[in-house]
């Protein structure tokens, strides 16, 4: 647990200097992986970059860590509204920096998981997770041309359609809950769809796993999309699984 960030010295004593020196060893990663996978001629396969949203890291900074509901971020978002935009713009800055210097060294596409959208009124989503989100594309889109941002605004719902719109994202990642055929409709052409295996299916594997899979890869069919999960990978997933499921998404 950290300590919890809830007032305007916290947000204000937040120096981002020095950051991305700290985070070299990712960097380092990124490059390495990289080199590696042009060495063992994997050229075509991309790689993708990734950071926490604003919303859902300033989420784990006023918590203080995990929570069952986020109450005191969303009670800092109704009684200072002013001072968590300031902390989310702290963190937007930062994330652009931690995903920019991530293209530098190699990553193909980057993605943007805001794992907490969901516990969000529609008026504080907008805010919170909508604005920032735009603002992070548009800057990433400014310094690299050409580079895909996926967007992850998991729970979103009915509203994921206009996270889409408002912050152009390039695609969108779908968390287990979503319909792909409703989300499909409300989406404008040529935005793809990333996701949306349960990741409790990948764990169970076998027939239940074949059925799942192809369920996905049907909603998907006809338009841009990457296979992927919902949400993380759990832990006790078995690797024997995860073949499985590489074999039939390639074979598809």
């Amino acid at each position: 647990m950290l300590p919890p960030l809830r007032d305007a010295a916290g947000v204000a004593g937040l120096n981002p200097d020095g950051l991305l020196d700290r985070l070299e060893p990712v960097f380092g990663t990124v490059r390495r992986v990289r080199h590696m996978l042009k060495t063992e001629r994997l050229g075509d396969t991309s790689l993708i970059g990734f950071a926490g949203a604003p919303f859902t890291v300033a989420c784990y900074m006023v918590e203080g860590g995990g929570s069952r509901d986020f109450a005191a971020t969303r009670l800092m978002a109704f009684n200072d509204p002013g001072l968590f935009s300031r902390l989310l713009d702290t963190v937007s800055a930062a994330t652009v920096a931690y995903l920019s210097a991530q293209i530098v060294a190699g990553a193909e596409a980057v993605m943007l998981f805001d794992s907490w959208a969901g516990v969000l009124s529609p008026g504080l989503f907008r805010a919170h997770v909508v604005r920032p989100t735009r603002d992070i594309v548009a800057e990433l889109r400014r310094r690299h041309p050409g580079v895909p941002v996926i967007g992850f605004p998991r729970l979103a719902g009915l509203l994921v359609g206009e996270y889409v719109r408002s912050t152009r994202v390039d695609a969108v990642g779908l968390d287990t809950g979503m319909d792909v055929a409703l989300v499909r409709s409300s989406l404008p052409s040529g935005v793809a769809l990333q996701g949306n295996l349960d990741p409790m299916a990948l764990v169970s594997g076998g027939a239940a796993l074949r059925s799942e899979v192809s369920a996905v890869l049907n909603a998907m069919h006809g338009c841009p999309s990457v296979f992927n999960l919902g949400h993380g990978i759990m832990q006790q997933t078995p690797p024997a699984h995860v073949a499985q499921l590489v074999e039939q998404v390639r074979a598809a």
